[in-house]
Formats: structure tokens, C-alpha cells, sequence
């Protein structure tokens, strides 16, 4: 399947075969409401779990069953209850092997606005009904700015982070130290007045 999420929080899986044959001029995948975007595009299983960030500090773990497959031109479900002002900052996938699900050693880093990151051990996410209003994952602040980012981390070594005025860091992500879901992090780079990170990868 292709897996969506939009900032609003809404959520949809398409079989991937519905994409077998896209036109020169593309094809509609999701039918969005009125100020939403979309803003990840994934593949699953039909077998996995997925977890939302939002820029808030909440964070919410469903299984993938929950979403039923839609046609390319539905516009989704609701993934999870927003705060207002609160919007979704970051989805990844919990690969599942058959219907059995590889967590043991997995952590979900989180990376903040001003520099901030952190790593908490995915166990910590208790898995929940989609369309709940989440648990926390990170204690968010002025100091820390929103969440940019989360990703799932198993095998990955390093972490690049990217400000908006193009300075970029690269960094061990051994080097973020595990921390509960309701703390701030560390601070992993120093950014100049005005500037705050937009993203992050992993490699």
C-alpha cells in the first residue's frame, strides 16, 4: 500500500496497484479538505504499525489494520485528535513481519525547532485506538522550539539536520541520549538568531 498522512492529521492507504498505470499527467492520489496538505507518503505492509508526531509534543501508535484501503480519490481518516494549533510533524512505519512486529531495540527520535533531540525506546508508546488524542513524546517548550521531525531508528548511524537558513550538522545518533517521552533532549546544534532546523535525515 501507499501510506498518507496530512498536516491535519488525517491518514489513508491506497493499494499500490491503484498506481500501476499514472498518466502523463499524473494521477490524483487524495482528495484534501479544505487548509490541509499533504505531507508523507509511505509504503506498508498491510501488516505494520504507524506512529504520528505532532509539532505539540504528542505522539500516537495504531495498528495499520485500522485503516481500511480506500480508492485514490477518498479523502482518509482521521488519525489523531489535533490540539488546536497543533499539527502533524512526522510519520513512520513499524515494519511488521507477518503479524509479528520488530520493537525490541527500536527507538523514536524526535527532533525540535531550536536544535533540540532526543530518543526514547519505542516500548514507551503503548499501542492506542487511531483518532485518540495521543500520549506525550516530548516536553516542548520556547527553549526547544516545535517538533520538525520523528523517525524510527533501528540500524541508522548518523543524523543530518537542516536549518532554514542552510546550515546543516552531522551527527552520531548514539551521541542523543534515550530519554523518557516527557523530557526536553539535548541540545545537538547551535543555530544563529533567527534560524531554526526544518528537517532531518538518517543514514
Amino acid at each position: 500500500f501507499l501510506l498518507m498522512a496530512t498536516k491535519n492529521g488525517f491518514i489513508k492507504k491506497t493499494p499500490l496497484d491503484d498506481f500501476a498505470n499514472i498518466r502523463r499527467n499524473g494521477l490524483i492520489v487524495i482528495k484534501l479538505k479544505k487548509d490541509d496538505l499533504l505531507k508523507w507518503v509511505k509504503l506498508s505492509s498491510g501488516q505494520d504499525e504507524i506512529i504520528l508526531t505532532t509539532a505539540l509534543g504528542q505522539a500516537i501508535r495504531f495498528s495499520e489494520k485500522q485503516v481500511r484501503p480506500m480508492g485514490r480519490t477518498a479523502s482518509g481518516v482521521k488519525a489523531i485528535k489535533l490540539k488546536k494549533q497543533d499539527f502533524i510533524s512526522g510519520l513512520d512505519i513499524i515494519k511488521g513481519e507477518g503479524l509479528k512486529l520488530k520493537t525490541k531495540n527500536l527507538k523514536l527520535l524526535v527532533v525540535m525547532a531550536n536544535g533540540f533531540a532526543k530518543q526514547t525506546l519505542l516500548k514507551q508508546y503503548k499501542t492506542q485506538n487511531r483518532a485518540g488524542s495521543g500520549i506525550k513524546t516530548a516536553k516542548i517548550t520556547s527553549k526547544t522550539g516545535l517538533i520538525i521531525a520523528s523517525q524510527i531508528i533501528d540500524e541508522a548511524e548518523e543524523i543530518l539536520a537542516i536549518s532554514a537558513k542552510g546550515q546543516i550538522l552531522k551527527t552520531r545518533i548514539d551521541s542523543i541520549r534515550l530519554a523518557g517521552r516527557a523530557t526536553q533532549g539535548v541540545k545537538i546544534m547551535n543555530l544563529d538568531s533567527g534560524d531554526h532546523l526544518v528537517g532531518m535525515i538518517t543514514t
